[in-house]
């Protein structure tokens, strides 16, 4: 997949990395979203190309600080933003 400056926009839109207490941890996120971004459809292991990232997405996944709320929080955040613009 091509990732384009529209990509890369939307992603930053949709990824909020303040929704974590531990700033660490978005950036991970974010770094986690392009990697899924590029590789659409893929494997974790494959997404991340290697070992080591491999490793760090799952360690982040299982992390005990990191649910689904605080992964969603962008998502939705934008969501809410585009209806609300939508209505005007």
């Amino acid at each position: 997949m091509v990732e384009t400056q529209g990509d890369t926009e939307w992603l930053a839109q949709e990824v909020d990395e303040s929704s974590f207490n531990d700033r660490r941890l978005g950036r991970r996120f974010r770094e986690l979203m392009k990697n899924f971004w590029k590789n659409l459809g893929s494997t974790i292991p494959f997404a991340c190309q290697d070992w080591a990232g491999t490793k760090a997405a799952y360690r982040f996944l299982s992390n005990p600080n990191v649910d689904e709320s605080a992964i969603l929080q962008g998502h939705f955040e934008s969501t809410r933003q585009r209806a609300s613009n939508t209505k005007k």
